[in-house]
């Protein structure tokens, strides 16, 4: 009996070099990528701290800006962190109180690839992709509109169009995830659409919803080209919807334009409490991800 094998499934030692040069060339290629993008973050990270660590201190997160704050004296930017939660965590209860509704019905009353569906996707991406400078500057012409003054109340809404896409899409992608067979097992137990969606779907994708949420607070809480025209700026803490209100990012911006020393390195400081807060946020959204990919249906 003859154990040989056809010469023509016996590998090529020539060609078999030649994949293992191309898998090593391509693992290098992605190691240095990789490194790269650690290296940007970890220089990101040391240069703000490093030139926060002057004016970084207890005092700066707990104090509002005192007299002479912007001349070096004083005072903190308390008034920017409160100003930045309120306004994004409004705008994020606005975009989901949106955008929540509109992805239930393209996922539970419209079929997966129908023209209305892909139509209503296709608007979002391009939504997704518009500047939020955009977005800013067509909030101010509603305000010039309707002769408004720069207020929580209209930052709030033009953050929450810039939310609005990021949260839809993401809800849209993680309700896709539940299984279909388990939205067909409760229709033929006659639940109605909006039942399944409301108490089995949404109950299922909850965790996801969670990581879109936060992934979209983050956006809106380092978006400073939306609010430049509409939130305005106060060294006070804002106490109602139609007052202006202070944000991390803007406060980045006016301080790092003083031409003290002290204050731009206050401007710093801000940077590296933003930074932190948005580290928090991607992380714990990063956890909620891990999560929902292990969560089971039982």
């Amino acid at each position: 009996m003859n154990n040989s094998c056809p010469a023509s499934l016996i590998p090529k030692t020539g060609h078999l070099r030649r994949r293992r040069r191309a898998e090593l060339l391509f693992k290098i290629i992605i190691s240095i990528c990789a490194g790269l993008v650690l290296f940007s973050l970890i220089l990101i990270l040391a240069t703000i701290l490093f030139k926060s660590l002057p004016a970084l201190r207890l005092s700066l997160i707990i104090r509002t800006p005192g007299s002479g704050y912007y001349l070096g004296h004083e005072g903190g930017i308390l008034n920017a962190i409160a100003g930045s939660l309120q306004l994004t965590l409004g705008a994020t209860v606005v975009a989901l109180f949106i955008s929540l509704p509109a992805v239930v019905f393209l996922n539970s009353y419209l079929r997966r690839h129908s023209p209305l569906a892909e139509a209503i996707r296709f608007v979002l991406d391009v939504l997704w992709g518009i500047p939020s400078i955009v977005y800013g500057a067509f909030g101010f012409l509603i305000m010039l509109a309707f002769h408004l003054r720069a207020s929580l109340l209209a930052g709030m809404i033009t953050v929450a169009m810039v939310e609005l896409p990021i949260l839809s899409r993401a809800l849209d992608e993680t309700i896709n995830m539940v299984p279909a067979e388990l939205k067909e097992a409760t229709y033929s137990l006659g639940a109605s659409r909006w039942q399944t969606a409301i108490k089995v779907v949404l109950r299922q994708a909850f965790p996801g919803l969670l990581t879109a949420t936060l992934m979209a607070f983050g956006r809106g809480l380092g978006d400073a080209a939306a609010v430049l025209f509409t939130a305005g700026y106060t060294d006070r803490i804002t106490t109602s919807l139609f007052q202006p209100v202070a944000t991390l990012p803007l406060a980045i911006f006016f301080q790092l334009n003083s031409p003290y020393p002290e204050v731009q390195q206050r401007a710093y400081a801000a940077a590296a409490v933003l930074t932190i807060l948005i580290l928090l946020i991607s992380l714990a959204s990063r956890g909620l991800s891990r999560k929902f990919s292990q969560h089971k249906i039982h």
